[in-house]
């Protein structure tokens, strides 16, 4: 019902940026946010940031001041700028959509094919 489709990952070289972006399209009227994911081998699957249809905005400390979402709410897409890239942000990366409720974010379960960044010189 919800379709999550992510692009703009690849390999880029220490200091670099990358632009991804994600658009949903589905019975996705009553949710206010969306979100970017991203998973290492071996690691969990962690919240990168998220953005609420107001345009309130929310980081992970680990990308805080390198990385920037936005979203163009007439076309349900969410853009994830990041920037001065290091080894440590290879991972994929999945965009969602869910609620937004005070500073916390409750993913819906759908989930993209998620898009490879790697970072290495």
């Amino acid at each position: 019902q919800v379709q999550l489709t992510e692009s703009g990952g690849g390999l880029v070289q220490p200091g670099g940026s990358l632009r991804l972006s994600c658009a949903a399209s589905g019975s996705i009227f009553s949710l206010n946010g969306m979100g970017w994911y991203r998973q290492a081998p071996g690691k969990q699957r962690d919240l990168v940031a998220h953005i609420a249809w107001s345009g309130s905005t929310n980081y992970a400390d680990s990308v805080k001041g390198r990385f920037t979402i936005s979203r163009d709410n007439a076309k349900n897409t969410v853009y994830l700028q990041m920037n001065r890239l290091k080894p440590e942000d290879t991972a994929v990366y999945y965009c969602s959509v869910g609620r937004i409720s005070g500073s916390y974010y409750y993913p819906l379960g759908y989930w993209g094919q998620g898009t490879q960044v790697t970072v290495s010189s």
